[in-house]
């Protein structure tokens, strides 16, 4: 290539559909600084002197502001992309770049309420970062949609360790710098790649779930090697220049997929029709998909609903009986594995774990969490394409799993129980979140999408109030409790009661196991209702938009071709 050849081709890579998938990965994987709130939260309390009715005001208010979603969606519906995601790094960086003013002495101790407002903001954020990546691609990429949530939200529960890497190679053990770290790094990345989110209106290519695939593997290669260096810090002590060392290798794997998108441009450049073709479209694709789409609100016709798959307004979509379903399937999943996941330290403890042991578990279960997400994703859109077989299906399975997990905890003398309770909950936690996300999308459709997936990301908090504060911690304490009073203790005079033995978790989680296995059942319920729609062709309208959008670009063109000629 010529230099203004190089030029071009460059500025077609940066306006392609698969950079776009680049940088949403890129944005996804600064996107879950919640996933380390363990490490930071100790800093806060440390130097600011907080008590641990103030910190559990402060972590509420992280739930909060992690799972209140619903603005993200409502903003994002009638607004552009980059402005959700502008909105996204300036909330990230407002609200941790003061915490960490406030840890570091460069303003007053906050009251306890200012921290909460900062750290709601702080990870109220990552909603809009999440918004703006998942469904521009979602959109760009609706036939393949069960991969990218799968992609993407896996880049989400890799974000922690990411982030851990990159902030020991550069600042070591400084936490305080770690704050800081959260809160530009990821604000940073959005506004680099803030006009490359967009959605495109291109002709789906034929060998399109191959080069997801190209995309997995990359990620599945940054999982390992996360995992084995996670793993290695907490056995081995590791000085400046391995985690130096860590961080560029990190960042270099982060950055592997470009070679992907140049490559899979580079086809597309070769082809001067499709790359016109390509341009065009995606330089005017947002104002035309707006045009297109049926006029009026989003809240109008509630009980007039359309059929399953076409686009739904909020409320038609919330108050119709497959949205039920979800609710429930995902009050039931999401309540069950959030609670144990928060509990595996406890349980560790009562069966006797080291310490060392119980927090490699603990990392261990991120990282099956991650491969959740990405199987899942890949999996049932490959059952889907080739056996018709509904989302919910493979939901019921995921949920099964979880509630054999839930009753390796329950029955700790079974050999290996808290390694393979770890395993599948951590596994069948992740597994559940891009099935749920791509059910909706189906559904519902993607007018209203960004706020419908939020919406549902709400039963989140509520699941895991009623089935981890109001029913295991308190089933916990009871337990404790007893265990203080055959010993003579005065129960009053102990503030936070350990339970050790096998009893401590019986009871609980029992019960999770039986809240998990009903999800299953509500999910199987929901498959056979879905059946009929999914042996249909439930993504041909997508086809049908590419094939009059091909239609129209060919009669410009043999339009254009045929004057020409009279003219010569």
């Amino acid at each position: 290539m010529g230099g203004g050849e190089c030029f071009r081709f460059v500025v077609h890579v940066v306006k392609g559909k698969w950079f776009t998938v680049f940088a949403s990965l890129l944005i996804m994987a600064g996107a879950g600084a919640t996933y380390i709130y363990g490490k930071y939260s100790k800093q806060i309390q440390k130097t600011l002197g907080y008590d641990e009715d103030a910190m559990n005001k402060i972590t509420l208010y992280r739930d909060v502001g992690a799972n209140v979603a619903i603005f993200a969606g409502l903003i994002a519906e009638v607004v552009p992309t980059w402005v959700v995601t502008l909105i996204g790094a300036a909330m990230n960086f407002g609200g941790y770049f003061m915490i960490w003013r406030a840890v570091t002495g460069k303003i007053a101790k906050p009251k306890v309420w200012h921290m909460c407002a900062y750290i709601a903001i702080g990870t109220n954020s990552q909603n809009f970062a999440n918004t703006a990546a998942l469904v521009t691609c979602v959109k760009n990429f609706p036939e393949s949609r069960g991969v990218v949530l799968g992609l993407m939200k896996g880049l989400v529960g890799l974000s922690g360790a990411i982030l851990t890497q990159i902030f020991l190679g550069m600042y070591e053990d400084d936490l305080n710098s770690l704050i800081l770290l959260i809160g530009w790094l990821p604000a940073v990345v959005s506004v680099v790649f803030v006009f490359t989110l967009r959605t495109m209106k291109t002709e789906r290519q034929p060998d399109e779930l191959k080069v997801f695939l190209l995309f997995f593997y990359s990620t599945i290669v940054l999982a390992l090697y996360l995992m084995i260096m996670t793993l290695l810090e907490k056995y081995v002590t590791m000085g400046n220049a391995v985690h130096s060392k860590s961080a560029i290798v990190v960042t270099v794997l982060l950055f592997l997929p470009l070679y992907i998108v140049f490559k899979e441009e580079r086809t597309l450049w070769k082809n001067k029709e499709e790359r016109e073709m390509t341009i065009e479209k995606s330089e005017d694709s947002e104002p035309e998909q707006l045009a297109e789409e049926p006029k009026g609100s989003c809240f109008a016709n509630i009980f007039n609903k359309p059929e399953r798959g076409e686009d739904h307004s909020i409320l038609q979509a919330i108050l119709s009986v497959d949205m039920l379903f979800i609710f429930v399937i995902s009050l039931c999943g999401y309540g069950t594995s959030l609670t144990a996941i928060d509990q595996f330290g406890r349980i560790g403890k009562a069966q006797g774990y080291s310490d060392r042991l119980v927090d490699s578990i603990i990392t261990l279960v991120s990282i099956w969490n991650y491969y959740g997400r990405v199987y899942s994703g890949f999996v049932s859109e490959l059952l889907l394409m080739k056996y018709k077989l509904p989302r919910s299906t493979m939901m019921t399975v995921v949920l099964f799993m979880s509630g054999i997990g839930m009753l390796f905890v329950a029955f700790p003398e079974i050999p290996f129980a808290f390694y393979v309770a770890s395993v599948l909950i951590g596994f069948s936690f992740g597994a559940q979140v891009p099935l749920n996300l791509a059910m909706i999308s189906e559904f519902f459709g993607l007018k209203y999408y960004s706020t419908l997936f939020n919406c549902a990301q709400l039963i989140s908090p509520l699941g895991s109030f009623l089935l981890n504060a109001k029913l295991t911690k308190s089933l916990y304490l009871k337990e404790a409790t007893k265990e203080l009073i055959a010993k003579g203790v005065d129960t009053s005079s102990v503030k936070d009661p350990t339970c050790i033995g096998h009893h401590c978790f019986r009871l609980s989680f029992s019960i999770l196991a039986m809240v998990a296995f009903f999800g299953a059942l509500a999910a199987l319920i929901l498959s056979k209702r879905t059946k009929e729609y999914y042996k249909g062709d439930i993504y041909r309208k997508y086809r049908v938009q590419e094939d009059e959008a091909y239609k129209r670009f060919k009669g410009e063109t043999y339009v254009m071709f045929t004057e020409d000629s009279k003219a010569n």
